[in-house]
């Protein structure tokens, strides 16, 4: 059975924001295991010098490698109070609305991206302490803002189907607690 270009965009685009999820979980592990070695060594009394660089490098690709896994599973921040009073084709006309503000924004950030990855990449830019070219460590950021926008689109073109929300409550709902 011959399955759909939808389905098989679907299928890849999922498996790349969960691998980009593994990896940033696995950088959020590293955290912690070089932070535990660095107090460690602190109290062994040869502290580690390059802690501070490489897991503030660490974190700003952890937090980047989530962004597709978050945008695919709708988890990101919304304005509450309009999404739950919001039904029908308002519900709707919010979601697209969203989606193209975040894909006006992701694409400008794209466009700021650039210039300052090619600066860094010409300079072979490093890290103050530890030395450690920063070009890689920010490829991470154009990789994940086109991943994300490719999300973005595919959702918008009907692709990806909306992830299901939780019931959530709004205005008229009727709370389960008793006065």
């Amino acid at each position: 059975m011959a399955r759909s270009f939808g389905f098989l965009v679907a299928q890849v685009l999922r498996g790349f924001a969960f691998a980009c999820a593994i990896a940033g979980s696995l950088g959020i592990a590293a955290i912690v295991c070089i932070i535990s070695t660095s107090v460690v060594m602190r109290k062994l009394g040869t502290p580690l010098h390059v802690t501070e660089e490489v897991v503030g490098l660490l974190l700003s690709v952890s937090l980047l490698l989530a962004l597709p896994m978050i945008t695919l599973r709708s988890q990101h921040v919304r304005v509450a109070l309009l999404v739950n009073a919001a039904g029908g084709v308002w519900l709707r006309a919010f979601k697209v609305l969203a989606i193209l503000l975040s894909l006006v924004f992701f694409g400008w950030l794209m466009l700021e991206i650039v210039p300052w990855f090619e600066f860094a990449f010409d300079r072979n830019l490093k890290t103050q302490t530890s030395r450690l070219l920063l070009y890689p460590w920010m490829a991470v950021m154009p990789v994940t803002i086109m991943l994300t926008m490719a999300i973005l689109l595919a959702r918008l073109f009907g692709i990806l189907p909306e992830e299901q929300d939780e019931e959530r409550p709004g205005f008229t709902d009727q709370s389960e607690t008793t006065t």
